[in-house]
Order: C-alpha cells, then structure tokens, then sequence
C-alpha cells in the first residue's frame, strides 16, 4: 500500500484511451474518495501488462498522463447553457437539459417546417470519444432525413487511395516492425502521434534494420533515422514515382510477384519513367542520389515496412501522393511475409452494430464536405439553419477559419454544441451541452487505428456536473422530438470484452484465436496501380501556381490531440521558419512578425528553426483563439479547397509569406 493510499481511500480502474491517436493506450486510473461526492481522478498511468494490450506496453504519453486537468478544469462545461448575449460575447445562463432539449427540438423542426430537412446540419465527429458512442446520434438524423457532413477532414485522401489500390488487403501489423530490415516512415511523426512505434523504430535499428523518413521537418524520429528525406509538401508523388523508375533502371521490380498480385505495373512504370532523379528533385527538393538510395533500399533490404501518414494526403496530391507510395511498395514485392507490408489504419467502421436497420427512413437531404463548412454556413441552399456540433471544433480545426467563424456568426443560425469546456465553437453557440470526457462513461471499446487491439472502457468517475453521454443526448432529444427506440431499454448494447483482445483486420472485435494480419497481400481483385476510372488512371503530379513563396504546415504537438487540451497546454503560438528563409526577411529568433496571405494576416512570435526544410513554415495545429491576437489561428490562412478526385483537406496547400512587424 503506498502513502496516498493510507492517507486517502483510492481505487485503481482499468479502462482505456479512445482520444484521436492511432495507439488506444490501455490506462490504469487512480480516483480519491471513489465512492464519495468529491472523487477526483489524482493518478493516471499505463494498465499492469497482465491487463494491457500489447501496444501500450507500461507507458503513456504525457498528454494522456495529465488529461484529468480537463476533467476536472474550471473551464469545464457543467448545466446546459443558453445564449443571453450576443454571439461571441461569453454571456450564457444555466437552464435545465428539459428546457434544452425542448428548444433544441423545436428549433429542428421549425427548420425542416420552413427550409426542409436539409437546413438541419448534425457536424458530428469522434475525436474524444469511444468507438460506439455517437451511433444514436448519427441514426437520430439518418431518421430525420437531415443533411449529413462527409468526415473529409482527416484520413479520407488516404482511406480511398488505400481502397483503391487493395480492395481487399488490410494494414500491417505495427508490432511485426520487430521482423523487418527496412523501415520508411513516409508523412508521419510517431515521436508525437502513434508514439509507441517509436521504441519499435529503436529496437529494428538496433538489429540493423534501416530508418528512413521522409518528412519535410527532422521531427525527432527522423533526428534518429540513418536517412531523412526532406521532401517538399504536395511532392510525395514525385519522390514515390521516381523512386520507382530507379526501382526499374536497377532490376529491383519483382516481376514475379506483380504478376501474380498486381494489375496495372506496366502502366504504372511509364507513367513513373517521366520523372528522373534529376527532374524529381527539382520538384520536390531531395537530392537525385537520394532518390536512387531509396530506390536501392527499397528494391534490396528485405522484409521492408512501409508506414504512411496522414501528412501525405493534406495537399492537392493527396491521392496521388499514397498511390504512388504503394505501388512502389508493390513493385518492390515487400508483402508476404512477416515485417514487409504497409502499416496504414488497422481500423474500420465499428462493426458487427447490434442497432436495427432503419427501414423506413427518407434519404439523406445532401451531403455536405466538413472541409467546406464554412461556405456552407455562408452559401448553402437550402441555407443551414441549425447546426448540432459533437465531437469537433470546427471554429478553430476547419479550413479557411474567418468564413467559419462568420457562418457561425449568423443571428439567424440555431448553433448547439455538446462538449466537455467551452471551446471556440462552443462560445458562438445558442445552447451549449455539458459532455462526459471517456473517464465518465462505461460499455464501450477503445478500438486504435495504429494496433489490431481493442480494449473496454470502463467508468472511472461517475458524471462530472450534469454531463451527459452522446448517446444520452441523442435518447434525450430523440424524446423531445418524439421519436421512439432511443431509451436505453430499447437499445441493445455494443459487443464489449472484458479485457484486450486482438480485432479482426476488418475492424471487427475478435474473440477466438487471432488472425496476423501481417503477412497478408493483395488478393481477390489485386492490387490496382492503374485505375480504369476517375481523372487519373495512375498517379499524376498537379503543380500549385501561387505568388506567395511559403508552404504553411500545421502538424500536431506533444501537447494537444487537434485542439483537445489547449485551454490548459497549448504549444506555443509561433510560427517556425528555416534560417535561410528568415535570414531573406530580415526576421531573427523571437521577432513579431506578419504571417499572411490573401485569406488573412496573422501576427505572432517567429521561431528560427534549422528542423525545417527551406521554403517551408509551420504553426501547430490546433491552436485556440485565445492564444493568438487578433482571434485567428493557423486555418485562417489555409483554404477551403479540396483534393480534386476525392474531396479531402488540403491544408498543407497554404502559401504564405512573413515579414517582421
């Protein structure tokens, strides 16, 4: 028994992360008084390896680690709040959730009564919350036949290039890392998201396997690869194509496996034979030889892991960029055995769903882009006329943030937020819910995108104040609005285990003898590397005509997941730049400069950063209003475009240029 225990009644619980990170850490919590009006959560650490999934393996990262600082925060929402003052002025008052619900309700159907259905606009993410929580509240709407908001913000690009390469291949396994002799990290950064493949990385190398990143910025995992290839932003698809017609002009192309396992190699290699060493790198800004090097690599260390990130897809390349990577990866054979393959995301849509069909419901009215929200909110017709914000934060996260925030503006918009403190969006909402955070709600799995593992959550404490679950808020308004099958009673529960087991490489929970997905190849249909249709049969490159000289990226922190946490620990409000690139301004370490472009102009700290690549500056993602004057954040420079064979983001489109104050 330790001190705290004897000085305080405690109780450890077992549960699970199912916050925004490929990794779903199994957690042992500690709560003060558990069985008391004060609990508090006073510890929170890895789960006991008896009780963990492999992964997690006795460590948490930090951010998860200091997460009751949210649970318990001062900003934390705790009654239904309604709008007293005007929008963005932080005047609200306390009401009850009957009184919630029944404006809430009544403001739905007032719109589908003038406007139609499609004037109702649920923008519902999952960012915070376990795997099932928010299917009563995507059936509430389906029922209603409301607009639908397609979840185009993150790894959409990626999901449909991966599907359209392997229809019916499913990610590697990242623990099968410990067999491989070559490892490419290409667009990810595990030393801040997926962090327990960095020890992964650690130990392959120290079995001599080869680390290769390819990253515009020496993040710290490409700081201990043995290569880092600083590719430009929008060029993956330039590097991945000359890669592979090195891969020919060497004979490293395993003509026997693409024949067995590819459709479309042929067509493929003359696309790649456009780009030499030497015209790729002017393009995308890594040395010719490096490219022959990876080449080499790539067409002789064996068994090699490919892992792709979400960095890729977030430019106009998007697509392009990972089909290219793959089929590169295709072309070298690197399947079939353990350690070769393609870590992407080892889930899927939570599945088997105990919930019946909805047999009788409308068709949804439209479907809207979540990346064009805020043109939406300004353009739409049918206009939006309320919108139901779950599980997002849409105000700071989406693209081209002043039209957002100026939709959301709108006097003549009903806004209804469900969160846990009161975000950006939830200061410009009409009625603001009190959400649960994970630790508050029970009967549901953590199911990560980065290990083929799922793990129960369990309650640790009962509801903070009087938050209520998504389901509970879909049940409570589904009531209000009177419509029947959404009392708990009527809802069957989600299949949950007991403890961590293995899940299928469809996504689904396995309960009998795991599968290894490591091994798996392309079968049924094959691996396409060229597409009978869309605009680009094979991957092609789209060049960016812009006057302003400046890629602006926004990668993730080691102190937020998207903008979770950043009412307590944001990471600083800077822009970093190359040396070089300062040193053409005139803009020195900690000087104030304009960061700006056509969409807007911030101002904020510059922070001289050798990390990056020329040509190339960075804000990090997520930063609150608060944390930069003038109320705007890093999205107010990036557009509202999208990839154009698939309607992804393309954040990492934003051209900006900086001057000093």
């Amino acid at each position: 028994m330790t001190q705290i225990d004897r000085l305080v009644d405690t109780r450890s619980v077992t549960t699970a992360c199912p916050l925004d990170c490929p990794d779903a850490c199994t957690l042992s919590v500690t709560v003060s008084d558990p069985d008391g009006p004060d609990a508090r959560i006073v510890n929170i650490d890895a789960a006991p390896s008896d009780e963990s999934n492999p992964l997690t393996d006795g460590w948490i990262c930090a951010k998860v680690r200091k997460s009751a600082r949210r649970v318990h925060s001062p900003e934390r929402v705790l009654t239904p709040l309604a709008r007293t003052g005007p929008k963005g002025s932080g005047r609200f008052e306390s009401i009850s959730w009957d009184e919630a619900l029944e404006r809430i309700a009544a403001e739905i159907t007032r719109a589908i009564d003038r406007h139609g259905p499609a004037s109702v606009v649920p923008f519902l993410y999952n960012s915070s919350a376990p795997t099932f929580s928010d299917r009563l509240m995507n059936r509430l709407f389906a029922e209603l036949g409301t607009s639908e908001v397609a979840h185009t913000i993150c790894a959409y690009t990626a999901a449909i290039a991966w599907h359209s390469t392997f229809p019916n291949m499913a990610s590697a396994d990242p623990l099968d890392v410990a067999h491989s002799d070559l490892v490419v990290i290409w667009g990810a950064n595990p030393s801040t998201s997926n962090t327990h493949l960095t020890p992964l990385l650690t130990d392959a190398r120290r079995r001599g396997a080869a680390v290769v990143v390819i990253d515009p910025r020496r993040t710290p995992t490409a700081a201990r690869a043995d290569r880092h290839l600083a590719v430009h932003p929008g060029t993956d698809d330039v590097l991945a194509l000359a890669t592979a017609a090195e891969l020919d002009r060497l004979g490293l192309v395993d003509r026997t496996f693409c024949d067995a396992n590819a459709e479309g190699a042929d067509g493929f290699l003359d696309a790649a034979r456009a780009w030499s060493p030497e015209r790729a790198a002017e393009v995308c800004g890594v040395d010719a030889a490096a490219i022959t090097e990876l080449a080499q690599l790539v067409g002789s260390r064996r068994p090699g892991m490919l892992r792709i990130g979400w960095g890729m897809e977030r430019n106009r390349n998007g697509g392009s960029g990972i089909r290219a990577a793959l089929g590169l990866w295709v072309l070298a054979g690197q399947f079939g055995r353990p350690g070769a393959g393609v870590i992407s995301s080892t889930s899927s849509a939570a599945e088997p769903d105990t919930l019946p069909e909805l047999t009788d419901a409308p068709p949804r009215a439209r479907t809207l882009n979540m990346n064009r929200i805020g043109h939406d909110l300004g353009h739409a017709d049918p206009p939006v006329t309320v919108l139901v914000v779950q599980g997002a934060n849409p105000a700071v996260m989406a693209p081209d943030q002043q039209a957002v925030i100026a939709g959301l503006e709108r006097e003549d918009l009903f806004t209804v937020v469900h969160d846990q403190v009161m975000t950006d969006t939830a200061a410009l909402a009409d009625v603001v819910l009190p959400a649960t955070t994970y630790f508050e709600q029970g009967g549901d799995v953590a199911v990560g995108y980065g290990a083929y593992a799922a793990s129960p959550i369990r309650a640790v404490i009962e509801p903070v104040g009087e938050s209520w679950t998504n389901a509970e808020v879909a049940a409570g308004l589904a009531t209000a609005l009177g419509l029947d099958g959404y009392a708990p009673e009527q809802v069957p529960p989600p299949p949950v285990p007991e403890r961590p087991v293995p899940t299928r490489p469809d996504g689904t929970i396995q309960f009998g003898p795991s599968e290894d997905p490591a091994t798996t190849i392309p079968d049924g249909g094959r691996a396409r590397l060229v597409l009978g249709l869309g605009p680009d049969p094979v991957p092609t490159h789209r060049p960016l005509d812009s006057t302003y000289p400046l890629t602006l990226i926004t990668p993730a922190s080691t102190r937020m997941i998207n903008s979770i946490f950043g009412e307590y620990d944001p990471p600083p409000a800077v822009v970093s730049v190359h040396p070089d690139d300062a040193a053409a301004r005139g803009v020195r370490d900690g000087d104030e400069v304009r960061v700006f472009n056509d969409l807007a102009t911030l101002v904020m700290p510059a922070r001289v950063d050798p990390s990056l690549r020329p040509g190339v500056v960075s804000i990090p993602k997520g930063l609150w209003r608060r944390h930069l004057p003038g109320g705007l954040s890093a999205n107010a420079l990036t557009p509202a475009d999208v990839e154009h064979t698939i309607g992804g983001a393309v954040f990492h489109d934003a051209r900006v240029d900086i001057s000093p104050v």
